[in-house]
């Protein structure tokens, strides 16, 4: 019993103190976080309405609203709960914090996992607000709610092993952070979450291709859009579980190493 009231209260402490908490009284922040939610999804509405059939016949998406509204939806489990990680493990060093985690029974790690599951959460409420402005803007869902999960539990997994990685190279740099650089920025562009991958050159599809959020969001859109069953997107699934077997140790070790490395260096608490 005390074991799981010490997790409940941890899971207070992080999703609502810290997190819901802290998020929503600063009111104005709230607002121009869900208005970066939802215009996008009308940004890219209008320019598919006015492309038009070109769209079909060029990319070879026949409804692009559904399209984007899916890679919009999921992307953010990619980039916020990277982001969240790296930015409270720079805060508590702001702070001074971070060496009482050290001590504390929750403990660095614990700090890291508990940290994500606020930008999981934050995600989830992005996801189902612009799920329901696409179904406003005429979008049908068919949704396959086993293969959905199975997807998104997939793409969290090897989202929390690339962040683990980006809170290993935040304890090192202190400032400047690549791996939260390169999936906040790019993984609109090459991920496949506003236009097919196939559309770009060859060798940058390569890279493209070297993304879970990629294989994630072809499995999400036949999920949520056609209904398809597991059988149908066992390919996606296979690809992502690849990325978890090797994302997931790497993360952890990268993360424990780089943790250690600064205890012996004296710079964990450092800015």
């Amino acid at each position: 019993m005390g074991r799981k009231m010490g997790i409940s209260g941890k899971l207070y402490s992080f999703l609502y103190l810290r997190g819901f908490k802290v998020w929503v009284s600063y009111r104005t922040q709230t607002v121009l976080t869900v208005l970066g939610w939802v215009l996008p999804v009308f940004t890219y509405y209008f320019t598919g309405t006015a492309l038009g059939n070109r769209l079909v016949n060029e990319v070879g998406v026949s409804n692009y609203t559904a399209f984007f509204t899916i890679g919009l939806a999921f992307q953010g489990y990619v980039s916020s709960v990277i982001s969240t990680i790296s930015q409270r493990l720079r805060n508590e060093q702001l702070y001074g914090t971070i060496e009482y985690y050290v001590i504390s029974r929750t403990g660095t790690f614990g700090f890291l996992l508990y940290s994500a599951l606020w930008g999981l959460t934050l995600n989830t409420i992005n996801a189902i607000i612009i799920l329901a402005v696409g179904f406003a803007l005429n979008i049908h869902y068919n949704v396959n709610i086993v293969s959905a999960i199975v997807i998104i539990v997939l793409l969290i997994l090897s989202t929390l092993g690339i962040g683990m990685i980006a809170g290993a190279v935040t304890m090192v740099t202190k400032q400047g952070n690549p791996i939260s650089f390169f999936f906040n920025t790019f993984t609109n562009l090459l991920g496949g979450t506003v236009f097919p991958v196939t559309v770009l050159p060859l060798y940058v599809r390569y890279i493209s291709y070297g993304i879970p959020l990629t294989w994630a969001l072809e499995g999400l859109r036949e999920a949520f859009l056609n209904g398809a069953p597991i059988t149908d997107i066992a390919p996606f699934i296979i690809i992502l579980t690849i990325f978890d077997i090797v994302l997931l140790p790497l993360g952890v070790f990268s993360y424990n190493h780089a943790f250690k490395k600064a205890r012996e260096k004296g710079t964990l608490g450092e800015y």
